[in-house]
């Protein structure tokens, strides 16, 4: 638990020494503004930071970098650094590590009576991964997606977020690269559809079809952000709102055609404990009331909060996300599909928090959103080591034997 608190601890500080270079005096024109990218629509471009004339972390060592990029550059790759190596020098953390571990050996065998559940995408990497390896080297299975996922958070949050650090942080508080450690296909197929969301803003609709088909190869959870995604970019009628919480209403009375529809997709989950795990009003309730905060800052924020399309469109997902909840709440693993909508919240809520200009009202509503986000942190590694997580403790293959059997590492 410790070790979590000095990582959390250590990356927040990077993140908010990239914003707090920034704003000394007399730097640069625009030196006064207090986050990177406040000053400037960062959602219909997707820029962020490059509005500011801060290039994304994917166009990286062009010539002529200038001082505060190349800080910028230094800054990511310590955190990325640090993000990655903690990830792939795990070992069995996570609840479906051992499962993992299972399913990679299926792969490699290639038995005609081995089914294996994963994806196509999924499998092809593991299986080339031991294949150049020559043996079943899951460790760098691990490692080469726990490396990419946090790429993929982090580019998505650095190029799209008016405010990267307040973006990180509660990317950290949240919980959410901890429990990448044990969902790695669904986070990774996660962090590919928040950075697609560049893709929805900019209009470029074959780009993120494509992008999110290519995430389907490894979780196919994700095909069901195109029909939702391109919807909350649309402009809303009044009635939309009221019409799509009657047909959730609709679907939580016929629970049983519903659950029998999900099970079809999902057919692993049948006869399964997830049919009664983690299931109804009282199982999520915290994401409930996670879509409930952020309508109530949003509320406070005002008109003004709605003025960028960014906020308008993460502020759809956050609704879409309370239906999901509350009138899916009999679908086993319904988290994974709010969370989707959800996630999203890591770009509005730096967004909202832009807007007020009112500096002590600021300051105000900051400080509260980072009081709820630590307090969430701390239930969150109270129950990190229980059932259905398993994060907690940390054990690293470092300083632990190794027995080799049939040419893989056992421990």
């Amino acid at each position: 638990m410790v070790f979590y608190f000095l990582i959390t601890a250590v990356t927040i500080a990077l993140a908010g020494l990239m914003d707090a270079v920034w704003m000394h005096p007399g730097q640069e024109a625009g030196g006064a503004v207090r986050c990177a990218g406040q000053a400037a629509e960062s959602a219909a471009s997707g820029n962020g930071r490059r509005a500011r004339g801060i290039p994304s972390f994917g166009g990286l060592f062009p010539a002529g970098v200038s001082r505060r990029r190349a800080f910028d550059i230094v800054c990511l790759a310590a955190i990325f650094l640090i993000l990655a190596g903690v990830s792939a020098l795990r070992l069995e953390v996570g609840n479906d590590y051992g499962k993992y571990v299972e399913n990679f050996h299926e792969i490699w065998a290639g038995t005609d009576q081995a089914y294996v559940v994963t994806e196509a995408g999924f499998n092809f990497v593991v299986w080339l991964i031991y294949t150049i390896s020559g043996y079943e080297n899951y460790l760098l299975v691990f490692a080469v997606f726990g490396a990419v996922t946090a790429f993929l958070f982090l580019k998505a949050l650095y190029g799209q977020s008016d405010c990267f650090w307040q973006s990180f942080a509660m990317f950290m508080l949240l919980g959410v690269y901890f429990r990448t450690f044990t969902t790695v296909r669904y986070y990774l197929a996660l962090a590919a559809a928040l950075y697609g969301i560049r893709f929805v803003l900019r209009r470029q609709y074959g780009c993120f079809v494509i992008w999110i088909g290519i995430a389907a190869l490894f979780h196919k959870s994700v095909l069901m952000v195109l029909p939702l995604y391109l919807l909350a970019v649309l402009p809303w009628k009044k009635w939309i709102a009221p019409a799509l919480t009657v047909i959730g209403g609709i679907g939580f009375v016929f629970q049983r055609p519903l659950l029998n529809l999900a099970l079809t997709w999902y057919p692993t989950y049948r006869d399964t404990v997830y049919l009664s795990q983690d299931i109804g009003l009282k199982a999520n309730a915290s994401g409930i009331l996670r879509c409930v905060l952020v309508f109530m800052l949003a509320a406070v924020v005002g008109r003004c909060g709605m003025e960028k399309e960014q906020n308008r469109f993460c502020l759809k997902l956050n609704f879409f996300g309370l239906l999901f909840y509350t009138c899916g709440s009999f679908l086993p693993l319904v988290s994974r599909m709010s969370y989707y909508m959800i996630t999203p919240q890591l770009l509005l809520i730096p967004g909202l928090l832009g807007c007020v200009e009112n500096r002590k009202r600021k300051n105000i509503l900051t400080a509260l959103v980072g009081i709820v986000c630590l307090g969430y942190f701390l239930w969150f590694l109270k129950t990190a080591s229980g059932s259905g997580m398993r994060v907690l403790p940390y054990k690293t293959w470092i300083f632990t034997d190794k027995e080799w059997i049939n040419g893989a590492d056992f421990f």
